[in-house]
């Protein structure tokens, strides 16, 4: 009846609320009178003018304090203030008019009556009107149903947010806490988890909406991990503290991603060790435009160095990472100097001139070929970007004086069996080698697995792949791999560059490994679907084996060996490992790049597996791999 009202223009929306609140004001002061005289027959040539008044001196008061100007589907409950406000204004107006005019016999009752329900009558339609509009929104607009797990203050301010949503239906409320089980917050009944499948599968719940704080991950992990058993899509909503930060999504209400599924709690950074090499200094980041690389320039930038140097091969992320931190230090007010510079690493005479010109103290070398299957097919480019191009770097700002050199290796450089793992070892050889050689530069190296949402994460990519409906596609089913939030990896990468005396490998404390099929299945169940296979012939998405990609492990590993200790950072490790002697890497280095650059594919890989002793390319069982690569190589080179 009331929804071709909400079709019409805002002007007669407004004049159908004057003429509503006219008649109400009517109705009140003759209900008053009513009471008072008990009679429903009032004589109204003594309060007949009275009773026009009344609404003719409200309705202007109303329009002043804003009344008319609130969206009745939206209204919020301190409405009644308004209404109280300006129908107790407007009785003490109309008070002073009756004692102007010396109105015989009227009784200042009539007044008190007409207060109070003036006030009822204005609000209560108000609230009526709101109510049906909203109800029969519920009806019509397919609304997700939702539980909200978690009744505190977040879960009280998401239920009234979602009330006037076009997305999301709450219907009931899950806490841990007992003092409020049982309760009703909102008019929402509040139950224990251990109520969570009858509840969901009585309330028809579609969702979960988790609101547990983000510094309790390991109780958000919980949570996630008993409400994965039943199927239910499971969604987060930021805290009031990433609002701030402006860390909250968009769309505000966001999947669950792999580091809530990871469930390790922060540890807090060391705030000496993060601004030791940074703040006051001038910093140079090779790969400025990577994943790592650009998480490490948005963190250095709040360090406060005086000058950061951007070192990337692609345009495109420079630009982009150029534009970002220029937008960061104009609305914080940073006095940074960003410096961009195009081009790649492997330049020795240009490294120089750079780190020189621009008195570099510490460098960031993250730039690398890391794209296992890639660089399989182009093992003379990785090899020369990931290896030679470290040497050039090192060696660049060992002849310049830079106080700081830190490598950003990889989990793959530990036994490789693939040569953009053992390019990454020998990248370590190299600085390990010029370490013992002495100069003021110290050099460190930081290992550590997969970082979440960098370029060819497998979680992306199983989101898209669900999103399609499947299948989605695993390449061997006992895979496993470390994982680690970008932020939290170039946070300690920054903290280890201050520990090292010259010549470590550190290693990150990457937590416990996660099996992919595990994860698979996991990102399948909290996006509301189930996973088909030979047991559930009927599940909507199908998890396919396609088999391993050339050079992937099974396994990542950290350590080559077992001697390793512990620093005064909890996820931080040194390791201690094998070294070569700088006068051997040398002549073979010198070696290898002229391989490089003539595009012998046999030289180059002849020698990589001489001075990586670990590199096996026949580990997965293949004692034809080394040689399908190169054969693969040579073809795909050929082509070009």
């Amino acid at each position: 009846m009331l929804k071709p009202v909400l079709k019409l223009p805002r002007r007669y929306k407004q004049l159908i609320a004057v003429l509503a609140d006219y008649v109400l004001l009517l109705f009140a002061f003759w209900s008053a009178l009513a009471l008072r005289f008990e009679t429903l027959a009032p004589d109204y040539s003594v309060f007949g003018w009275q009773m026009l008044a009344a609404p003719v001196l409200a309705i202007p008061i109303f329009a002043r304090l804003g009344l008319y100007r609130a969206v009745i589907r939206f209204m919020e409950d301190r409405v009644v203030f308004v209404v109280a406000g300006g129908v107790t204004l407007s009785v003490v107006l109309l008070a002073a008019s009756i004692a102007l005019t010396h109105t015989p016999i009227f009784s200042r009752g009539v007044l008190g009556i007409y207060w109070l329900l003036a006030i009822v009558y204005v609000g209560a339609t108000r609230f009526l009107v709101r109510s049906y509009f909203l109800r029969t929104e519920r009806k019509h607009d397919g609304r997700k149903r939702v539980a909200i797990y978690g009744a505190g203050h977040a879960g009280t301010q998401l239920l009234y947010a979602l009330k006037a949503s076009r997305d999301y239906l709450p219907v009931v409320f899950f806490d841990d806490e007992s003092a409020i089980q049982q309760t009703e917050v909102g008019g929402l009944r509040v139950y224990a988890p251990d109520c969570l499948p009858e509840v969901l599968a009585s309330k028809a719940v579609e969702v979960v909406l988790l609101t547990i704080s983000p510094e309790k991950k390991a109780h958000r992990a919980e949570i996630i991990n008993r409400l994965e058993e039943l199927h239910c899509q499971v969604k987060i909503v930021p805290s009031m503290a990433e609002w701030v930060q402006g860390q909250a999504p968009e769309d505000v209400i966001r999947e669950v991603e792999i580091e809530d599924l990871l469930g390790r709690d922060t540890v807090l950074p060391d705030l000496t060790l993060l601004s030791q090499c940074i703040t006051g200094k001038v910093v140079l980041v090779s790969g400025a435009g990577g994943s790592i690389g650009s998480e490490l320039c948005r963190q250095i930038v709040r360090l406060q160095p005086t000058r950061l140097v951007l070192m990337e091969l692609s345009e495109f992320a420079l630009y982009t990472i150029e534009q970002e931190l220029v937008t960061l230090c104009s609305r914080n007010k940073f006095q940074v100097e960003i410096v961009a510079l195009l081009g790649s690493v492997i330049h020795p005479h240009r490294n120089e001139r750079i780190m020189k010109n621009f008195a570099v103290q510490t460098v960031y070398h993250a730039a690398a070929y890391k794209h296992v299957p890639l660089v399989e097919h182009n093992p003379v480019e990785g090899v020369r970007n990931n290896a030679i191009g470290t040497r050039r770097m090192a060696e660049a700002a060992l002849a310049v004086g830079v106080e700081t050199f830190v490598l950003i290796s990889t989990d793959k450089a530990v036994r490789p069996t693939n040569v953009m793992g053992a390019s990454k070892r020998l990248a370590e050889l190299i600085l390990q080698g010029l370490s013992r050689q002495g100069g003021v530069t110290r050099f460190c190296m930081v290992r550590f697995g997969n970082v979440l949402g960098s370029s060819g994460s497998v979680v992306p990519l199983f989101r898209s792949q669900i999103t399609a409906g499947g299948p989605i596609t695993l390449t061997h089913p006992e895979i496993t791999r470390y994982f680690m939030t970008i932020p939290e990896a170039a946070q300690l990468v920054i903290q280890t560059g201050s520990m090292g005396e010259g010549g470590e490998v550190f290693v990150l404390n990457m937590g416990r490994p996660v099996k992919i099929i595990d994860l698979a299945r996991r990102m399948v169940h909290l996006s509301g679907y189930t996973v088909r296979d030979e047991a559930n012939l009927q599940g909507d998405i199908a998890i396919e084996i396609v088999g391993l990609r050339p050079g992937e492990k099974l396994y990542e590993e950290l350590l080559i060996g077992e001697n390793v200790e512990g620093t005064a950072h909890p996820l931080i490790m040194r390791a201690f490992e094998h070294e070569l002697p700088w006068s051997l890497l040398e002549e073979h280095l010198s070696q290898l790049d002229r391989a490089c650059q003539a595009f012998d594919y046999e030289k180059v890989l002849e020698i990589l597996a001489f001075l990586v002793h670990e590199y096996s390319p026949t580990q997965q069982g293949d004692s034809d791999l080394l040689w399908r690569t190169l054969a693969e190589s040579r073809r795909i080179e050929d082509r070009c």
